[in-house]
């Protein structure tokens, strides 16, 4: 039996997550795994003193939860959301993404965590993520909204 949490479920439009009810006030449900590469992905991490932040930006920003742990959570996603559409855009997004994942495989939750970024569209970047485990293999597929310029 797998462990379920509350699903995050994604909306591209507006670039954020909730959660969702269904039939009986009750919460839809996913993976545990699936919930957790959500936060990993969308919880914003801080900017390390060396990264360039996005243009008019000047707060490093970062989920205040991280200042309390040894282990921040969070990716650092959010810097590139308003480069442009380019490679090495994709490039940049698949480091993040392994990056923000990268805690799966430190803590033996996962043997290889794989990921592949796209163009979906001119305004939304994919990634497909697969995570390897003993016993299976979980593919996720993550998009969203790009503000590229």
């Amino acid at each position: 039996m797998t462990a379920t949490d509350i699903a995050i479920v994604w909306d591209t439009e507006r670039s954020q997550g909730d959660w969702q009810l269904i039939a009986g006030g009750e919460f839809l449900t996913a993976q545990a795994l699936e919930t957790a590469v959500m936060i990993s992905l969308f919880t914003e991490a801080r900017a390390a003193a060396d990264d360039v932040l996005p243009q008019g930006e000047t707060d490093r920003r970062g989920w205040w939860g991280n200042a309390l742990g040894e282990d921040p959570i969070g990716s650092r996603l959010w810097l590139l959301r308003r480069a442009k559409c380019l490679p090495e855009t994709l490039n940049l997004a698949r480091d993040a993404i392994r990056e923000a994942l990268a805690w799966l495989v430190e803590d033996g939750i996962a043997s290889k965590v794989e990921v592949t970024t796209s163009w979906i569209s001119p305004t939304r970047m994919g990634a497909a993520i697969t995570i390897h485990q003993p016993d299976r293999s979980a593919a996720l597929r993550a998009e969203w909204a790009w503000q590229g310029i």
